[in-house]
Order: C-alpha cells, then structure tokens, then sequence
C-alpha cells in the first residue's frame, strides 16, 4: 500500500441525495436536467421550465449544489454522469441520478468523480444493475456506497483530480473554440451567399440556382467489415459524433455491419432523426476510415470547392429542407431520404468566388481540424493517466512537466 493510502468504503467519505425539492416552495421555475441529457461530463440540454405554462416532470426533485456528482442509477454503462461546477438557477435534476456530495474534510470531489468514472468502476456497478429485479439495468445509491477504495491523502486527492481536470478543461474549451469557429464560417457564408452583402444585397446576373445533384454527389461505396476482421478501422458512428464529435478507433471484427468508406474530401450528415443536426468532416487520421450507413456522404465534384458546399449542407436552408423530406412519424423512427436531398437548390457563383470563399475559411476549418486532434490527444493521454493515478502506480510528481 502507498504510504498514506487508506483502504475506505465510499459511503464513509460522502452523502447521497441530501436535498429534495418540494412543491410546496412555489418556484417560478425551474432549470432541469435529465438523466439523458448529460453524458461524460457533456450536458446537452437544460430544460427551462416556467411553473403554471410547462409540466414539471414527476421525477424533476433533486437540488444539487457545486461539485455534486451526478450518477444516473438506470444503465450505467451508457455513462450519463457528471460533476457540476456551475449551478443555474432552480436548478433540479432527475431522480434517477444518485446525487453524491463529498465530505470535503477527507475527500476531493473530482478525485471522486474520476475514481467513480474508471471504466472498471462503470462495469462493475452495471454488472451489479444487471443483476436487479427492474426491467433494465439498475443500481441503487447504495451500491455506490458500498465501494471500497484506497484513498489517498487529501492533498494528494486534490492534485490528482486537479491534473486530470485540466486536461478535461482544456478539450472543453477546445470545443467551445470549435463551435465560435463553426459560427464564423456560417457567418462569413451568410454574408456572401444568402444576404449577398458584398454585391449590395443583390444576387449577381451571373450567378445560378442549380440542384445540389449537379455539383456533388453522394458516395455509397461499402466495406463489410467481415472482409478485413483483423484491420482497425476509423469509425465515424452516430455514437460517436454524439458523444466526443471524434471517431473511435475499433477492429474490424468487432463492426457486424456493412460501413461507408470515407476519405477527407467527404463530408457527412446523418440522415437519422434530422432534427438532431450532425454534420461532420472527417479528419481521417488513418488509411481506414468509415462511417455509419446512417450518413449521407457527400463529395464536392470539384474537390478544391468542398468548403463551400461543406458551407451549403451546414446551412439553415438545408436543414429546413432535410427536415421537410423525412420519413417515419416520430423521433429515432425519422430519415432524411438521401435521394431527394439531391434536389435542393444551391446557388452557385463563379468559380472565382467559390474559391475566394474557400481560401477565406480555410483557416477557419484547419484551426478547427487542428483542435479536434488536440483533443483526441488529450482524451488519450487522460484515459492513460486515469487509472494509473487513482492506483497510486503513477504520481502527479512523476509527470513532471507533462501536468
């Protein structure tokens, strides 16, 4: 044992589910999270309920306060759970999460998140929810309590969850950095092409309405992964767009499914449940990269010309007319069909003007690209560090300048 490392039971070093919310305090509103709606850490909707317009969910009871950890108890190996470092106004979230607030005297409330978030942790807790009497998968509070872990100092805990916040800190604001550069290319291809401002907000005589159909086409060349069990290919997955906008990397033998071959002249858009935009531009890190059959792959005819139709797919128009030609009556039953979007009409100028675009937002685009490889990095230097820290094999001393 590591000196000072002391053999502990969770339960002993923090409480679940301190605060409950009732009726009878009459706020005005309330800010609330479901389970399903936080995932690793990455929250993807708050929902802003006003008392006496909007239904307050039955399940919509739990206060939680700053550096709560939030663990959904349904399914844990899907991983909706979080620690919250900002809390809204009226801020509730769900029932289904255990709420767990450290006892800040012995423990740190991110070495505790990050102890709690190990992968052997998420399996073993949901090979004990699979093990309950419910219809799926579920853990109670006290299962979470009744974990035994060597503990460290506290200044040693603090350093630890220090470390490898930092690291989820930095691919956090390489996102936002995304997203603002995201807003400035739509921005800039706006201006030009839908508000015309450089042509003093006339479309020119010499520019044309065309189909999408004319000027790129949609790519459906196939691999089964049977064909190659043994090669690891770039995944480009719903799955994975949802959760880290990154493609995993996988054996072959492990995909059962037919995969769409990409390269970095494609770009994507899910065609499933289109009311959830994804539009993605693969950065094919390897020579094998593929993608899930539920995107539309798209190719610019000319190659040299892809940002700007990257441009036209990311559009407002073009959602508005993804959505207009879908398929099934609600939800995850919802398709876009491929085909039709063919029919969309672009406007398409000069082969000049295509080209100024293109070299104004390349910049735009490679900072982009150059963040969302920063990040896979640092997702794999935090997933290296993690479990190596939380057994005391490695110390935050030993990393040295890597911190």
């Amino acid at each position: 044992m590591h000196q000072g490392w002391m053999p502990t039971r969770i339960g002993d070093i923090c409480k679940t589910n301190q605060q409950t919310y009732s009726v009878s305090e009459k706020w005005p509103f309330v800010n609330y999270l479901d389970t399903g709606n936080i995932t690793e850490n990455r929250v993807s909707e708050i929902q802003h309920l006003v008392t006496g317009q909007d239904t307050l969910p039955s399940r919509a009871r739990r206060k939680v306060a700053v550096d709560d950890i939030l663990y959904s108890t349904v399914r844990p190996n899907q991983r909706h759970y979080g620690i919250v470092k900002e809390v809204l106004p009226n801020m509730l979230v769900s029932t289904g999460f255990a709420v767990i607030t450290a006892d800040k005297a012995v423990a740190d409330s991110d070495f505790l998140y990050y102890y709690l978030t190990q992968n052997d942790i998420v399996d073993s807790l949901h090979a004990i929810g699979e093990q309950s009497v419910s219809a799926y998968p579920s853990i109670k509070p006290s299962d979470i309590e009744s974990l035994e872990m060597l503990l460290p100092p506290l200044d040693e805990q603090i350093e630890i969850g220090r470390t490898l916040r930092a690291l989820d800190d930095k691919i956090a604001n390489n996102k936002a950095i995304n997203h603002h550069l995201e807003q400035m290319a739509q921005t800039i291809f706006k201006s030009w092409f839908v508000d015309f401002e450089p042509w003093g907000g006339v479309m020119p005589d010499d520019w044309r309405e065309v189909p999408l159909g004319g000027v790129v086409e949609m790519s459906t060349k196939a691999l089964n992964p049977q064909s190659c069990p043994d090669t690891v290919l770039e995944h480009y997955s719903i799955p994975a767009f949802d959760e880290t906008r990154l493609p995993v990397f996988e054996a072959a033998a492990e995909i059962k499914s037919n995969k769409y071959i990409v390269d970095k002249d494609c770009f994507l858009i899910s065609k499933l449940n289109p009311t959830t935009k994804r539009i993605w531009r693969p950065c094919c890190i390897s020579k094998h990269a593929v993608c899930s059959t539920e995107f539309i792959v798209y190719r610019a005819k000319n190659p040299a010309h892809k940002d700007f139709y990257y441009s036209v797919i990311d559009s407002p128009a073009f959602t508005d007319f993804l959505l207009s030609h879908i398929t099934g009556s609600t939800g995850s039953r919802q398709r876009a069909i491929p085909r039709e979007t063919l029919s969309f009409s672009v406007i398409v100028p000069p082969d000049d003007i295509i080209e100024d675009f293109c070299d104004k937002v390349a910049a735009i685009y490679a900072h982009f690209e150059q963040n969302h490889l920063e990040s896979r990095r640092l997702r794999q230097i935090r997933d290296s560090l993690l479990p190596r820290l939380m057994s005391g094999e490695l110390s935050v001393a030993d990393l040295g300048d890597a911190k």
